[in-house]
């Protein structure tokens, strides 16, 4: 009997541990879907691609297919809004570092939360508004400051008021 309290004592904590452990896991990120001719905008139902500047992706965990966004400023604001859904799973932005202004790529995606932001440069987004330009690299976005102006913010420091 005293073996068993003994194994029941050991095999018990381990199961409990297991558990809470698998519990706390993060989940791995959904990855970016590519940009089709098909992909239409969140907020102004206009075709994706027909904007220039870089463009934004939201993953939500009730959905398979993106919403989309014209622009990497309505992409932020939507996850600033308290009327959007927040069970976001990934947010996607273009890789400025080495894209085309007019066509920024359709597969070119970094994590929004990752990326460095030039705000105030002289560039206007997809819908001709201030844009955040996103860059994968600190380097990058000095280097598009020195052509186009601006300052730069990591995700979590851009001012809601920039993006409403």
């Amino acid at each position: 009997m005293n073996k068993i309290y003994a194994l029941l004592f050991i095999i018990l904590p381990t199961i409990i541990f297991s558990t809470a452990c698998e519990k706390n896991q993060a989940v791995e990120a959904p990855p970016p879907q590519t940009l089709t001719r098909e992909a239409t905008g969140y907020y102004c139902l206009m075709t994706v691609v027909y904007h220039n500047g870089p463009k934004g992706q939201i993953i939500l965990t009730d959905r398979e297919q993106p919403l989309w966004f014209t622009s990497v400023r309505d992409t932020i604001a939507f996850t600033l809004s308290p009327e959007e859904p927040k069970n976001i799973a990934a947010i996607y932005v273009n890789d400025m570092s080495d894209a085309d202004w007019d066509n920024p790529g359709e597969d070119n995606w970094i994590d929004a939360r990752d990326a460095w932001y030039v705000l105030n440069s002289k560039r206007a987004g997809g819908m001709g508004a201030p844009e955040a330009v996103p860059f994968s690299s600190e380097e990058k976005a000095k280097a598009f400051i020195s052509e186009h102006g601006g300052k730069i913010f990591r995700f979590n420091a851009i001012p809601p008021t920039y993006v409403k």
